[in-house]
């Protein structure tokens, strides 16, 4: 057990200079340069419940529309518009972000640590989502709001079909809103694999850190597909390419393939964060250690690897080989184990313990009685048979809602009254949230479940009216009525948490008797969470060790001393948590917010049709990356640091296991996902062709195939050339290599672009967009790897990467050899495969 430290002065020197160094001052300039993840993490969370309550709105206006046949509350064309934006936001302006917002709040103080690894990062994400989230509302200023359904499928959204700006808002909006997601997804994947707590081993890892691993790993490689999609869509409306026409060779389905690629993760990317939430909250009440841990865990990575296998169980009714069919429906099926799995732990802890019956502790009964059930409907629509009834029905929207609203409203009401106490200090009305939850509960079932009646009875989804004589007026009569019932009970719960953060009565420290660490910090939370870091010995620090709470609280121990003015995280081993590395990030800047708003200016111009404006503003995107990337951390600080008496580290440039390497694997990882997705259509188009290249459109000759492999490959010479130099300390020769290998990547992309011309112009056919397109794509590579070659070059010859320090050289290495690794990929499919074709 540790003992005890002495409780610091009010003078204390050392938690002055932490206040001091974590401070993010105060105003509202002081709010537009915050990078701290509490801060960032609370605004995400107001900000997807602000989302919530406008698709709820705009639901409601639905719900009124459909109260009663022959309404005339909303014309079809506007029905439409309401449709597509409230499930636009629902799926991703509120229920992801939502819950990346309890993840970047939650982690670091869950992991014992201070703050996230790339505070910036997460700035800029914030921004982006909420650029891009009022980029797609400004629709309804311009008389453009997107009609097309929240799945956008072709052809009703290419230029023929939509002419107007409609789906340029969707196809923008939602990209840019995406950024935030991929951003968090790498900056959690790297807290959670570097930045625990001494002691803290992946077998004692909080049930919720390993639920948002897996969840990033999922986004990481499930949200690319859509991104790309999007790309190839407003291209394609843009600039005349080709890929969903099937007069020039071109299929809608392939969009339909991308969309589901990312579309039927998504659902699992919304529920494992509940899940997470779920297993906290189970073993807080239950008060006992979680009953099946490591199966958790293990159901955890199942759903996460599954629910790549599950996409085509959207598209039972396109055409598909019924072999095919049968695979995906078993593997639709076959995803109900894991998520059972930890059905039967979270029933066996509270069998198991001493259940307390709070607030939350409702949310989670709530969640048992409606999941469930829209599980079990889960399994109905995997069957093929029963799914050709029901397809595109309200059975589909019921299930839907049952396993969205079941799967996570429930456990995030139940999160939200778990860690008020915590964010805010007070506790909730207990009246107020108990009759709240009875509305929602309540209100709920009565809205959707006559929808599975109304479903097979035969009314269609996303029809503004209907007919008489088909008899379920009635029926949809209950579900308006039970609509507002929970609307309000949802309101009665936001209203609660906010005046609570004002008004609630004040809560003791750890209110609960939980043993995670988040539990061990002071009201109010400081900035840097804890004065010195803990060490953990058990999978519930709290309860394995009483007295760790009063150890956090006062300087001295790890990290404890912050008088040089930088704020300071440990750097963990992978495996076994032990102290490898101090991280030095960066303080608060408006830089991020300075480059989301510059990305936003971009696509402003860009769906306005000014693409010269638009080029114009990459540059000054770029320099103010360039800045961003040159401030980072703490430039020209030592090579170690003492990070408590007797323990001397490396810091993060000199450290093997650095996170800007981790991050640097984590975002190739992103990025192999669109472009394998962009090989997949490739393929999947050459297979719908008689002739590929067609006839009339031709391949590069092998002079020009050649020379733009060869200084490629030159390229990724020059690159190992630099990292050797370095390494033997000869900086004067790296900055050389490096400044040859952009030369050389200069060159290999006009080889490429000699050696693609005879493929013709893009919107002849679907082979000359679909291979313009990953050679451009290979191109935008060759350029940022020969930016951060440069940016390396630089660093050089200020004397801020060396020998000692050589991170920023082995990250523009490894991009460079990611970058030559693609190439040569899209090398052998731009110019060998059409050959042996």
């Amino acid at each position: 057990m540790s003992t005890p430290a002495p409780a610091p002065g009010p003078a204390d020197p050392r938690l002055q200079a932490l206040h001091a160094t974590w401070s993010a001052g105060s105003g509202w300039r002081a709010g537009l340069a915050a990078v701290n993840h509490s801060t960032i993490g609370l605004r995400f969370i107001a900000t997807g419940l602000a989302f919530f309550l406008v698709g709820g709105l705009l639901a409601m206006f639905m719900r009124v529309q459909l109260a009663w046949f022959g309404n005339e509350v909303l014309d079809p064309q506007r029905y439409a518009e309401f449709t597509t934006m409230h499930g636009t936001t629902m799926m991703f302006l509120f229920a992801v972000p939502v819950m990346e917002g309890f993840a970047l709040y939650l982690l670091p103080k869950m992991l014992g640590a201070r703050d996230l690894p790339f505070p910036r990062l997460s700035a800029f994400g914030y921004w982006c989502y909420l650029f891009g989230g009022l980029f797609l509302y400004s629709s309804f200023l311009f008389d453009a709001v997107p009609d097309s359904g929240w799945f956008m499928y072709v052809p009703l959204t290419d230029a023929t079909w939509s002419p107007g700006l409609n789906a340029d808002f969707w196809l923008v909006g939602v990209t840019f809103s995406e950024i935030a997601a991929v951003a968090a997804a790498v900056e959690m994947i790297v807290a959670i694999l570097v930045g625990r707590a001494p002691g803290m081993d992946l077998r004692r890892m909080p049930l919720f850190a390993w639920a948002m691993l897996v969840t990033s790993f999922m986004i990481a490689f499930g949200f690319p597909p859509l991104i790309l999609a999007s790309i190839l869509l407003e291209i394609q409306r843009a600039f005349g390419f080709v890929f969903f026409d099937p007069a020039l060779g071109g299929d809608p389905l392939l969009w339909q393939h991308l969309f589901w690629l990312f579309g039927h993760p998504e659902v699992y990317i919304i529920f494992l964060p509940a899940a997470g939430v779920v297993s906290m909250v189970v073993q807080a009440f239950a008060r006992r250690p979680m009953v099946g841990y490591t199966w958790i865990v293990l159901a955890l990575v199942g759903t996460g690897f599954l629910s790549f296998g599950l996409w085509v169980h959207h598209m039972f009714t396109v055409g598909i080989p019924l072999l095919a069919m049968a695979f995906f429906s078993a593997a639709s099926m076959a995803v109900a184990i894991p998520m059972g799995i930890q059905v039967f732990a979270w029933i066996a802890t509270l069998w198991a313990g001493r259940p307390w019956l709070r607030v939350p502790t409702l949310y989670l009964f709530g969640f048992f009685f409606v999941f469930v059930p829209g599980g079990l409907t889960g399994v109905m629509v995997a069957m093929v048979p029963f799914d050709w009834q029901a397809h595109d029905s309200h059975f589909v929207v019921a299930h839907l809602h049952h396993v969205l609203i079941g799967g996570l409203l429930f456990p995030l009401f139940a999160g939200l009254y778990y860690w008020l106490p915590l964010a805010s200090g007070r506790e909730p009305s207990e009246s107020l949230s108990r009759t709240a939850f009875w509305l929602v509960f309540t209100g709920f079932n009565l809205t959707f479940l006559p929808m599975y009646l109304t479903g097979l009875l035969g009314m269609p989804r996303r029809a503004y009216t209907y007919l008489p004589d088909l008899g379920f007026h009635w029926l949809n009569l209950l579900s308006t009525a039970a609509g507002f019932v929970l609307a309000v009970g949802m309101v009665a719960v936001l209203v609660d948490v906010a005046m609570s953060f004002r008004h609630g009565p004040r809560a003791r420290r750890n209110p609960w008797r939980a043993g995670t660490l988040e539990w061990a910090i002071a009201h109010p939370v400081p900035d840097f969470n804890f004065a010195s870091l803990p060490r953990v010995r058990g999978r519930d620090p709290l309860w394995a060790d009483p007295t760790l709470a009063a150890a956090t609280s006062v300087p001295g121990g790890l990290l404890g001393d912050a008088r040089h003015g930088v704020r300071e995280l440990i750097g963990s081993s992978l495996l076994d948590a032990r102290p490898e590395q101090v991280i030095r990030v960066s303080g608060p800047s408006r830089l991020p917010l300075l480059a989301a708003l510059a990305l936003a200016v971009l696509l402003a111009f860009f769906i306005a049709g000014l693409y010269w404006p638009a080029l114009a503003m990459l540059p000054v995107l770029l320099a103010i990356l360039w800045r961003w990337a040159w401030t980072t951390g703490d430039p020209g600080g030592p090579d170690a640091v003492e990070a408590e008496p007797g323990l001397v580290l490396p810091t993060q440039g000199s450290a093997r296991n650095a996170p800007g390497w981790w991050a640097l694997v984590m975002s190739l990882l992103v990025d192999g996902s669109p472009f394998a997705s962009l090989v997949f259509s490739y393929f999947y188009l050459w297979l719908g062709t008689d002739a590929w290249p067609p006839a009339g459109l031709g391949i590069a000759g092998w002079p020009a195939a050649i020379a733009s492999l060869l200084l490629l490959l030159a390229c990724g010479a020059a690159a190992e050339h630099a990292a050797r130099a370095l390494r033997r300390e000869e900086g004067t020769r790296a900055a050389t290599a490096w400044v040859a290998a952009t030369v050389l990547g200069a060159g290999s992309i006009a080889a490429q672009a000699w050696a693609m011309a005879p493929a013709g112009a893009p919107g002849r056919h679907a082979y000359a967009s679909v291979a313009w397109t990953l050679a451009g794509f290979h191109a935008v590579h060759v350029l940022l790897a020969m930016l951060f070659a440069a940016f390396v070059a630089a660093r050089l010859r200020r004397g801020l990467v060396t020998a000692a320090r050589p991170l920023e050289a082995r990250v523009a290495a490894g991009l460079w050899r990611y970058t030559v690794g693609q190439g040569l990929l899209a090398w052998a499919v731009l110019h060998l495969f059409p050959r042996l074709a």
